[in-house]
């Protein structure tokens, strides 16, 4: 609820007794499961002692303005490299994915992007940065002025619903899953590379 002037996470007793809580279109910017890092393998067998390059990705900064019609959500991220032999100059492009995920399951939006390291003679461990961006429509992502209404109404001490949260009523936590976006960003893998994160 927002209320006077106090920031987020404040205890707020202007008008009875809550947490400021302020929420934007904004999405939160994670990188999934499993997808966070990748190896490549010097031939098919994918034997530990047959692993020539691995990577992961790190430092993911998110930066969103959600002022205008459309939300621009973008994430900064550098990916850090490794690799076994490190002889000889040597460039490696892998590619990453940005995934705009609403409602927690409906994928709306995703984009294919490449980042690529270079290695200088002798150097096994290299980093690049990558950046990941997209657009969400701002009216999927704000509530409807009833479920604000809900959610903002004033309990005082006594009334029949000042101990239930708001957030339990089935329609309000569905409304707000609607309207909840995730911008996602991890490497795009094969199946096999995928089942070598899961399984190692």
């Amino acid at each position: 609820m927002v209320a006077g002037c106090a920031s987020d996470g404040e205890l707020d007793v202007s008008s009875g007794v809550g947490v400021t809580a302020t929420r934007t279109g904004c999405p939160v910017v994670a990188v999934p499961e499993g997808t966070g890092d990748i190896t490549l393998f010097s031939n098919a067998g994918q034997n530990l002692d047959a692993v020539d390059v691995v990577a992961s990705i790190t430092k993911l900064r998110p930066n969103c303005n959600s002022s205008g019609e459309r939300i621009y959500s973008a994430a900064d991220f550098e990916v850090l490299a490794r690799r076994s032999d490190p002889r000889g100059a040597r460039s490696v492009t892998l590619p990453y994915f940005s995934t705009i995920v609403q409602g927690g399951n409906a994928v709306v939006a995703k984009r294919v992007g490449k980042v690529t390291i270079n290695f200088a003679d002798g150097q096994d461990r290299a980093s690049a940065t990558g950046k990941a961006a997209s657009y969400i429509d701002a009216t999927s992502a704000r509530l409807p002025e009833d479920i604000v209404a809900k959610i903002t109404k004033k309990r005082r001490p006594g009334d029949a619903d000042a101990a239930l949260d708001p957030m339990a009523d089935p329609e309000v936590k569905a409304a707000v899953q609607r309207a909840s976006f995730e911008m996602l960003v991890g490497f795009q893998l094969t199946e096999e590379q995928l089942r070598h994160n899961v399984t190692r």
